[in-house]
């Protein structure tokens, strides 16, 4: 092998050591959040504290409304103590309309529910970090106030997007 050979041949493993570096956090997440990116996983909608019924209830039926949405195919609600986070796909084709959607939505959650705050987001980052912390909640071991925790540094996350 001569040295331009040589140097192509280190560029290229370069190049492919560099494009799969990145995929290196996906070990991370869980098999459900990877999911997520490419296909509907419809996650349970969930409170912090899911022995407060009334927290529960608010988040299956903010889900259900959501989902309704023709543009949207999938949904994760998260109730927690001050703010519900809801965290939306968009249809592919449908994404063009994203600022009227998410518009539509807000309307909707505000007319439905004046007393409740909600933190709203087409963002895949922010609905895969609500999957995630959906499935740790799942676990009876996970204390409802890391739950929260986790919940305050996604709605962190979703004002530092915007």
């Amino acid at each position: 092998m001569n040295m331009k050979q040589a140097v192509n041949f280190l560029a290229i493993l370069i190049m492919l050591g560099a494009g799969t570096a990145g995929c290196t956090s996906f070990g991370k997440t869980s098999p459900e959040s990877r999911a997520s990116m490419i296909q509907s996983v419809n996650p349970d909608p969930g409170a912090t504290n899911d022995l407060e019924e009334k927290d529960l209830k608010l988040a299956k039926k903010v889900k259900k409304e959501i989902a309704a949405f023709d543009e949207i195919y999938d949904v994760a609600v998260i109730a927690g103590k001050k703010e519900v986070l809801v965290a939306y796909k968009v249809k592919h084709l449908k994404r063009f309309g994203m600022k009227r959607i998410e518009k539509e939505i807000n309307k909707m959650l505000e007319k439905n529910y004046p007393d409740e705050d909600f933190i709203v987001s087409s963002d895949y980052k922010i609905f895969i970090e609500a999957v995630e912390l959906r499935e740790r909640m799942k676990d009876p071991s996970f204390p409802d106030k890391k739950a929260e925790e986790q919940l305050q540094r996604i709605i962190s996350l979703k004002k530092e997007l915007t």
